[in-house]
């Protein structure tokens, strides 16, 4: 099992993969350097293998994929992930990496969004994206995360073990960051440097397909790990609709005893007993969601048994 290993993603970063290959064996010298080639085109996995890093491929496009192949071929003290794209620094790896080892965190955010990011980034939608999903997540799940979709993280072993990867591309960092709030591990934020991609280098995340797609994961995750508050919010949604409509002939069944529009009150009807199908629709599956995290509970018991088994 690696003390360190550092997670490198690639698509076509030749421009840069050797220099943060570089940066990373000068500040965290005795970590184990991985790069996952994803289907590149240019001189990546070459490059990187010159620069000694360990070169495996996965043939799955998108980061999802990628990220899912890393943790189940990995076993690690720690993993940083980082992107191949040199624009993080690497000189916040030992910190990171302390605070996974020595202070038990599961998760070290690198925070982009409170330093350099907005001046450094070219890209003012992606700026907008940012703070809308931070105070999205935030809002919804009762948090304080400050970069929800940093490509920057320092990781446990449990936390690698232990998280079901589904995301196929970038909307990735997103589940990774509500999937840790939501099961109650360490989650702790450090601020870091951000510097934008050197001219040349094209980033490979596209601000609005990549960006619907990660508002629909936000929508059905929390549906999925808030269903209380989802369908509950849904049955007030529709018991007002109902009670909008209901209670004019409500009134005018009270002035002249007649119910001039039975129509309106059988789809009010309607609308009610679908408020109210939400509302224990959600009150069932809050029960299954807590049964979820108690045996989450239990199985990162298991998990660290069998990593001190590993270890001895």
């Amino acid at each position: 099992m690696d003390k360190i290993a550092v997670l490198i993603p690639c698509y076509n970063e030749e421009q840069t993969i050797g220099k943060v290959i570089r940066d990373w064996k000068e500040y965290l010298p005795d970590a184990v350097i991985y790069v996952y080639d994803n289907n590149s085109t240019d001189k990546t996995a070459e490059l990187a293998l010159q620069a000694g890093a360990i070169v495996r491929h996965e043939s799955r496009q998108g980061k999802g994929n990628v990220i899912r192949r890393m943790f189940r071929e990995i076993d690690s003290h720690c993993y940083i992930m980082v992107d191949g794209d040199d624009t993080y620094s690497a000189k916040h790896g030992p910190q990171m990496a302390q605070m996974v080892i020595e202070q038990q965190a599961d998760m070290v955010i690198g925070d982009r969004l409170s330093s350099t990011y907005f001046q450094a980034n070219k890209r003012p939608f992606h700026n907008t994206g940012n703070s809308l999903v931070r105070s999205a997540i935030n809002k919804l799940f009762k948090t304080d995360i400050q970069d929800i979709m940093t490509g920057y993280r320092a990781l446990s072993y449990l936390f690698a073990k232990s998280f079901p990867v589904l995301s196929k591309g970038f909307e990735i960092e997103t589940e990774m960051t509500i999937h840790a709030v939501d099961k109650n591990m360490n989650v702790q934020n450090l601020v870091i440097d951000y510097q934008d991609r050197p001219e040349g280098s094209q980033s490979k995340l596209n601000t609005y397909s990549d960006g619907i797609k990660v508002i629909g994961t936000i929508f059905r995750l929390f549906k999925n790990y808030r269903p209380m508050m989802f369908f509950g919010t849904l049955a007030g949604i529709l018991l007002a609709v109902s009670m909008s409509m209901f209670i004019p002939i409500l009134l005018k069944f009270f002035k002249t005893g007649l119910v001039p529009n039975f129509p309106t009150l059988i789809v009010s009807g309607f609308i009610a007993m679908s408020a109210i199908t939400s509302w224990f629709t959600g009150m069932l599956l809050e029960t299954i969601v807590e049964k979820d995290r108690q045996a989450f509970e239990f199985r990162l018991h298991v998990l660290e048994r069998m990593k001190n088994q590993a270890e001895t």
